[in-house]
């Protein structure tokens, strides 16, 4: 039902996707997600500018994607759109921070309340405030 909500409103969804009814999402018309995504309870997805979630991404309750902000070097502090891209097969675990322009790439964690104010290569779990890599994602087995 969340999603056809969302849809309607310009949002692009794919198949099976799936938004707990208490996430939070501002201007659906920028929200590009792919297949078998997840939106986890209480996720806030401010979408100023552009934000793109990859096939099979999850995103844990609390998570935050930010993707707007001001010009701190002015005055009148104006607002920058910024697009977020969630590569396929990521997560961004719980209460974890996405800034504006911040890209993750495949198959990466972004680690619970951790914070990325700049890109993440693939296959890495990230963590921290800023996050940064600690370790290569190594899957245990094929699925």
């Amino acid at each position: 039902m969340r999603a056809a909500m969302l849809r309607l409103f310009g949002a692009k969804l794919g198949r099976n996707v799936r938004v707990r009814r208490t996430a939070k999402i501002e201007i659906p018309w920028n929200l590009n997600i792919g297949d078998d995504v997840s939106i986890g309870d209480e996720a806030i997805l401010y979408s100023l500018g552009m934000i793109t979630i990859g096939h099979r991404s999850f995103l844990s309750q609390y998570a935050h994607l930010c993707a707007g902000t001001h010009d701190h070097t002015s005055p009148l502090y104006p607002l920058i759109r910024e697009p977020i891209t969630i590569g396929e097969d990521c997560w961004i675990a719980a209460d974890a921070f996405v800034g504006p322009g911040v890209t993750i790439a495949d198959r990466t964690v972004l680690g619970a309340r951790a914070s990325a104010f700049s890109d993440l290569p693939s296959d890495v779990i990230a963590v921290g405030n800023p996050a940064k890599p600690v370790k290569p994602r190594v899957f245990s087995r094929e699925t």
